[in-house]
């Protein structure tokens, strides 16, 4: 299962024990086809296994050369479970004269940090409430039988069709945040479960790919705001963000576009095109080129459902035009409640820092309200999620005042914003950056 890399003959010596290996020798086995990671000491061979891993092809390359016990142990709600189907790969260990962590990364916070999930999970916070996600479900389905009503009630007519594609759009958000839990297998105690509900969730309500959004999040994940690796920082050379991308642009005289107005494009590119052009298409693309028949089938029966419901009303132009408004609605909420916590934050290369500052870095939080828990679907605590995304969402309030407590200790800023001005921030963080490719490449 784990097959691959070149050293795979030392697996045992005479005495039958594992070999063991150090830093230096993990971190040649980077590349694709010969990639070896670091797990609790022990080493593994994912040369193979990142084909079939159930986080995408990638996640595991990016972590390839590394220690990855923090990331390791932040995704997997059932450790015991998955080290069981690891037993293949393992290689090997680390000499004892070796540190368990790689490039100097600060051992006592890493262990205050792992000691920290355990005081939370001992007090809970990694349980969910059934009747949370039941009523969060519920409302979702009874803003799309309003909104069905409505039409069935009162027709076609510009004002109703306007609160219909409201009321549908809001759906379609809030079914985007419930996806989101079962995808971070958040809500189910087996893997399994949260998986056919994901694909359920994303893929009958909301007309999306389980497979797509998995290749796609979990790199984010895994390293948030580092180029190359998070797919969300790809932005097609349509913005430059950060202040490092800038530079490098405005070095190499790079200019898709004029970065200096890109936060005044971002208004017409941005929120409005993100889902129903870029997200739409790239989703069937990666469906078919990949195989992913079970998650087509899912998408399709949305639209089948879809124009069932809207077609005898609207007839098939009306209800393809009402369906990428809707479309329309949602990428907007979508693309202010995702971008908020990241874009105005750190933007970079990889820097193999510790899970808990990598994170700090490239997250921030939005103030705790009723309104903003269910405006974001709780990721106004982005710092909580992302440091522990299989804990339910209803449990981040728990969570928070202990990492403010641990990120005062090490001096690591916790960041905490409005939600007026984190959307503000976006805005300026454009801005500045295009201000930074202006003055490189007229300058440098």
């Amino acid at each position: 299962m784990g097959g691959g890399g070149e050293q795979t003959d030392r697996i045992t010596g005479t005495n039958g024990r594992f070999s063991t290996y150090t830093w230096e020798e993990v971190q040649k086995h980077t590349k694709f086809g010969d990639q070896w990671i670091v797990i609790e000491r022990k080493v593994y061979n994912v040369s193979q296994w990142v084909k079939r891993h159930p986080g995408g092809l990638r996640i595991l390359g990016h972590y390839a050369g590394e220690d990855a016990t923090e990331a390791f142990t932040a995704f997997h709600p059932d450790l015991p479970l998955v080290r069981k189907y690891m037993k293949p790969l393992l290689i090997g260990e680390l000499e004892a004269s070796e540190p368990s962590l790689d490039r100097q990364k600060n051992a006592a916070l890493v262990e205050d940090f792992r000691a920290l999930r355990e005081r939370l999970e001992a007090e809970g916070c990694f349980k969910t409430q059934p009747l949370f996600f039941i009523l969060h479900l519920s409302h979702i389905l009874f803003l799309e039988a309003i909104a069905l009503m409505m039409v069935w009630y009162w027709g076609t007519g510009w004002i109703n069709t306007a609160i219909v594609a409201v009321l549908l759009g809001t759906a379609q958000s809030q079914a985007g945040w419930l996806q989101h839990d079962f995808g971070h297998l958040s809500v189910f105690k087996t893997s399994r479960w949260n998986h056919l509900v994901h694909k359920f969730v994303i893929g009958q309500v909301k007309g999306a790919s389980a497979g797509w959004w998995n290749h796609r999040h979990f790199q984010h994940h895994a390293k948030p705001n580092v180029f190359k690796k998070d797919p969300d920082v790809n932005m097609l050379n349509a913005f430059v963000v950060g202040k490092v991308q800038p530079v490098e642009y405005g070095v190499k005289k790079i200019k898709h576009l004029p970065y200096n107005h890109q936060h005044k494009y971002f208004f017409f590119i941005g929120p409005p095109l993100l889902i129903p052009v870029y997200f739409q298409f790239q989703i069937f693309h990666n469906m078919i080129t990949h195989g992913l028949w079970v998650d087509l089938a899912w998408c399709i029966s949305y639209y089948v459902r879809y124009f069932l419901c809207y077609t005898p009303f609207y007839g098939v132009f009306w209800s393809v035009l009402l369906f990428n408004f809707v479309r329309f609605l949602e990428s907007h909420w979508f693309v202010w409640v995702t971008q908020m916590s990241h874009i105005p934050m750190k933007i970079d290369y990889e820097e193999h820092q510790d899970w808990l500052s990598m994170q700090l870095v490239a997250t921030c939080n939005i103030e705790q309200s009723s309104f903003n828990d269910w405006f974001s679907g709780h990721l106004n605590f982005q710092i909580e999620h992302h440091l522990f995304p299989t804990m339910p969402r209803h449990n981040y309030w728990r969570a928070a005042p202990h990492v403010r407590e641990l990120c005062a200790k090490y001096g690591i800023k916790y960041q905490e914003k409005t939600l007026h001005g984190a959307f503000a921030d976006v805005v300026r963080s454009l801005e500045k950056s295009g201000e930074l490719w202006l003055d490189a490449y007229l300058n440098k």
